[in-house]
């Protein structure tokens, strides 16, 4: 697909031609042509992903994986700037650099040899270096562009693009991350390139310059001011220490965009279309996801020590999600502007009308969270709570192992509760035979071990179907020495507090139903995308380019005629996004009416008698118990040591058969466990699981 979106000497000199001689009307212009060359392949493939996606069925038989693809799924680089990088990935990563050099080195080479070869007077006054200076500075910013055209795919979070290549959006952060670093570079270098050559020329008066029919320098410069202020805030010390500016100075991606379509025209802005085009139908799916406030049911508090706590809400039974999701909450009383990710802890199958997210306090935002949740008076008010997702993979595989190890570290064991879950509904319900589960976490103190009271969910059934899970359980307790006299699962401080419910909330349902929501994310981006070259189509040839007048001499602004294009753009995607939104909504409306009011029905008061009669919150505290004899039976407690994680997984993986790692919690457990699947330890039968858990 790279030769379709790069401007390519083959595309230029060979199909342009052919394409503007067939469509040589003023309807469509130059302008339209260009767009439908650049970005009708790229909308094709996501649309026929949607299709792919809804037509694809997940298969009951194991899939084996084989020795080839095992070993390219291998970390290769385990520490540096670039994380764990997997040999897939490394390919890739490799050929696209060299994509990046090679069209460098021909836009260089190609145009300094013509500058040997022609006559001084060409050259129209000026040096062949000067010549050369300014030429660099165009190939440098013609680079930063290939490197743009990618750069928002990844964070189209519910993009079927990379559902249909086996990623999810949280694993593709990394990918945005890389790709954010090197435009920035380019662009940066394409910058400083004309300020030295302005300042050399004395022509500083260049900056000024806002053309109405060229570039406009003074739109590329804010567009660079803005990218930079944005790039300042990534890089990882600035982004843990201060996520407030690294979440708000993000949006100056707007300014990024909008500036830059301005500086090189909306023609040459059809390279990097495809990618926001996606992410902008998928953003404003999200708003329209967001703009209602969910229905919480409840919270289960773990105690104060680590500020950990359970969040269930209501859902419809139609919304189905894999383990490993994501959920994304905004909580206006805390800001109205900040959301922050938390991983779906709950099974879609299992678990048909809840929905949980395990959140630990360790930042502003979470703690205050806990404050709010764990106050006497939080029952006693609607809590306001909005949401988009949950994202996550299209499917999961975790039956081709014979055995699963989970590493976790603090907060970290959250992704692997959905993974246990899952399995717990595959084993009763599916009657499928489950992987031996190994989980090994590492706390700071024995109250931290709260969390393990959050794996297994608190239903009859679900506690019943435990009996079929092989999980063993290696807890580390690194700050303490010795056990407390009395069993830790004994001391439950765990509480639920419920809520109370509010007519205006609803339960957390499908951005766009809960049937054929692939097929209607298609329909949505083609039919706005053939609204879009409709309009524009009309547009062009009877305001920009009237009958009457060729192309190019009727004198329009080309700033003006690239915010034309954006407002019809952003208009399209917004009237079909917000016509298959409504009539979903309409469509599922009286279901979630009838499953509010069977909720409200059965939820407990504040003060713990439920108003249904006492049924209901007196069978949770009687469950609540089964779980953790489960729990404590299949734990094995370690105090003051950390985990061999190098004996450990020879150990299981000598069991026999196929070995799946996971890891989730700080990068030196990553990485340390990365470092182990690649060395090669019994005969490659160590298979590290590279799904990223972390923003």
């Amino acid at each position: 697909m790279m030769w379709v979106l790069l401007p390519t000497n083959t595309y230029k000199h060979k199909w342009l031609p052919k394409l503007k001689s067939r469509f040589s009307s003023n309807y469509f212009g130059k302008q339209g042509v260009m767009m439908l060359i650049f970005t009708f392949p790229p909308l094709l493939v996501a649309v026929l992903s949607c299709v792919y996606l809804h037509l694809a069925k997940k298969s009951d038989d194991e899939e084996k994986e084989t020795r080839v693809l095992a070993t390219w799924r291998k970390p290769m680089l385990v520490k540096g700037p670039l994380g764990i990088v997997t040999g897939i990935e490394l390919a890739f990563l490799v050929m696209f650099v060299v994509l990046l050099f090679w069209s460098l080195f021909t836009y260089f080479s190609s145009s300094f040899k013509s500058i040997d070869a022609t006559d001084p007077a060409f050259l129209g006054g000026l040096k062949k270096w000067q010549l050369k200076l300014d030429l660099g500075g165009l190939w440098l910013g013609l680079v930063g562009n290939i490197c743009l055209t990618l750069l928002f795919f990844p964070v189209a979070r519910g993009s079927a693009v990379l559902q249909f290549f086996g990623l999810t959006s949280e694993g593709s952060i990394k990918y945005h991350i890389w790709l954010g670093h090197a435009v920035m570079t380019f662009f940066t270098a394409h910058g400083i390139c004309y300020i030295v050559y302005w300042a050399l020329m004395g022509q500083m008066s260049q900056t000024l310059k806002w053309s109405r029919s060229e570039i406009s320098n003074v739109a590329g410069e804010i567009s660079l001011l803005a990218g930079l202020g944005l790039w300042a805030t990534t890089f990882p010390r600035i982004r843990r220490k201060m996520f407030e500016l690294f979440f708000y100075t993000h949006y100056l991606y707007i300014v990024f965009v909008v500036f830059f379509v301005f500086h090189v025209g909306f023609t040459y802005a059809c390279y990097m279309l495809p990618g926001f085009y996606l992410f902008l139908v998928d953003r404003y799916l999200r708003f329209l996801q967001s703009r209602r406030h969910v229905r919480l049911l409840s919270a289960r508090i773990l105690p104060a020590a680590g500020q950990t706590l359970e969040l269930s809400f209501s859902k419809s039974p139609g919304l189905k999600y894999s383990p490993t999701s994501v959920l994304f909450l905004n909580v206006p009383g805390i800001s109205k502007l900040q959301w922050h990710p938390f991983t779906v802890t709950s099974n879609s199958s299992l678990e048909t009308d809840e929905l949980s997210v395990v959140i630990k306090g360790e930042g502003k935002w979470t703690k205050k969270l806990y404050e709010m949740v764990s106050s006497s008076a939080a029952a006693d008010h609607h809590f306001d709570v909005s949401v988009e997702g949950p994202y996550g993979p299209a499917s999961t595989d975790f039956l081709r192992h014979e055995t699963l190890v989970m590493i976790s570290g603090g907060s970290g064991i959250a992704p692997f509760i959905s993974i246990i879950r899952d399995l717990i509904f595959t084993s009763s319900h599916l009657q499928l035979k489950t992987p031996r589960l190994i989980l090994i976490s590492s706390f700071k103190t024995t109250a931290d071990l709260a969390m393990l009271h959050l794996l297994l969910p608190i239903t009859a059934a679900s506690s019943a179907a435990t009996a079929n899970l092989r999980l063993t359980i290696e807890a580390y307790i690194t700050r303490e020495k010795q056990a407390a006299a009395t069993s830790p699962f004994h001391n439950n401080n765990v509480r639920t507090k419920w809520f109370k419910p509010s007519p205006t909330h609803a339960p957390i349902s499908p951005i766009l139903g809960p049937t054929a929501s692939w097929l209607w994310l298609a329909a949505v981006v083609s039919s706005s995308f053939l609204a879009f070259l409709v309009i524009i189509g009309i547009l062009t040839g009877y305001y920009i380019y009237p009958e009457g007048k060729k192309h190019g001499e009727a004198g329009f602004p080309m700033a003006l005629t690239a915010f034309l294009y954006m407002l019809v753009l952003c208009a399209c995607v917004a009237a079909a996004s917000s016509g298959a939104f409504l009539w979903n909504k309409r469509k599922s409306g009286r279901d979630q009416t009838i499953q509010i009011r069977n909720v409200e029905g059965a939820t407990p008061t504040a003060g713990g008698s439920p108003a249904g009669g006492g049924a209901v919150y007196e069978m949770t505290e009687e469950l609540e118990s089964l779980p953790l004899r489960t729990i404590e039976e299949a734990t094995n407690l370690h105090y003051g040591v950390r985990p061999n994680l190098r004996k450990l997984l020879v150990e299981y993986c000598t069991e026999g058969g196929s070995t799946g790692v996971m890891v989730s919690g700080p990068a030196g457990l990553r990485h340390e466990a990365a470092a182990i699947c690649s060395s090669g330890l019994a005969d490659d039968s160590l298979q590290f699981e590279s799904i990223s858990f972390s923003w």
